[in-house]
């Protein structure tokens, strides 16, 4: 459960570097070199629209989930773009943020900058959210067709890799693999397809040990300067990804998930809300709760507190990784 005095939730960070890119959640500083500074704020949207109040530690728990599954992934030969996510380590890297390290440390990882692949690689090993309506509708996940009386919940054996465009406001739209070949080409798409494949593998298998189902989730890729494919952005944390407690969980039911949650259902009791800007304000106790989602799902899948992790630097860490 989280502290009675919690911080001051960060809305945006505003730091001595050239702003890249502001997100939902993060801005992408240029940290020279052709490196960035990934920063999570503790922004919380619903529905496509950013709250007008944000949820302490979520930041926290998004940058340092990353980097344990970064760690994880190493040991799966994937190639990634983390540089360290060791506040020391990033000021000795980058000077200038010295004086901001209130603001930066321990929500932000240093990695190098790649060309992102214009793509969203969403594997789903449940038929929930998006895909179960499309089903539910047209029999059909991203246009192409699954078999006949699958239920809501309903665990696909074996997981399926179901492509979205990637897109700055909104939702992403499905697309079927013969339009990621037509975006990437062939080879690409194919191995696109299996290392996201291959990483929600781990990621099912690492969670279900920690009594959690990872019922699906989405990576995203980039180019290095030769070309080479590398993991990016954040890896299989509560935004990316929707988790479940195998305690909660029932075939035929939409159940419980590890994350913003308790914004969702109290957005959905208000009636007289349209969903588009500018958001009801959020009530202390489903910011508290939420925040406990978050750091819950941390210790869960980690088996640490937040607060006892110690970000690691991915140059120096070696590949036995608990």
């Amino acid at each position: 459960m989280a502290s009675s005095a919690e911080p001051r939730p960060l809305l945006r960070s505003h730091l001595p570097l050239p702003l890249v890119h502001a997100g939902k959640v993060r801005e992408m500083y240029d940290a020279g070199d052709d490196r960035l500074l990934m920063v999570a704020s503790d922004r919380v949207s619903a529905f496509d629209v950013v709250m007008g109040h944000g949820v302490p530690r979520k930041g926290e728990v998004l940058t340092l989930i990353t980097a344990w599954w970064l760690q994880k992934a190493a040991e799966l030969d994937v190639r990634h773009h983390a540089i360290t996510a060791d506040p020391d380590e990033i000021e000795a890297a980058v000077p200038k943020l010295a004086d901001s390290r209130q603001e930066w440390a321990r929500r932000s990882i240093l990695v190098h900058r790649t060309r992102p692949i214009p793509v969203e690689c969403v594997v789903r090993g449940y038929l929930a959210g998006s895909a179960w309506r499309e089903y539910r509708d047209r029999g059909t996940l991203a246009g192409e067709p699954l078999p006949p009386g699958l239920t809501q919940s309903q665990r696909l054996d074996p997981p399926i890799f179901s492509p979205a465009t990637k897109a700055e406001e909104g939702h992403d739209e499905n697309i079927t693999f013969a339009q990621v070949e037509d975006r990437v080409g062939r080879e690409r798409a194919r191995t696109l397809r299996d290392l996201s494949l291959t990483l929600y593998g781990m990621g099912a298998r690492v969670a279900l040990r920690r009594d959690i189902i990872l019922a699906d989730t989405k990576f995203e890729f980039g180019e290095d300067e030769d070309g080479a494919l590398v993991l990016i952005d954040e890896i299989l944390t509560p935004d990316s990804s929707r988790y479940w407690p195998v305690e909660g969980y029932q075939e035929g039911h939409n159940p419980p998930s590890l994350d913003k949650q308790p914004v969702r259902d109290f957005l959905d009791g208000i009636e007289n809300w349209n969903r588009r800007p500018p958001p009801p304000p959020l009530p202390s106790q489903v910011i508290q709760a939420t925040t406990d989602r978050y750091l819950e799902i941390f210790q869960r899948l980690t088996g640490q507190k937040l607060d006892d992790y110690s970000p690691p630097s991915f140059v120096t860490s070696g590949p036995d990784h608990k």
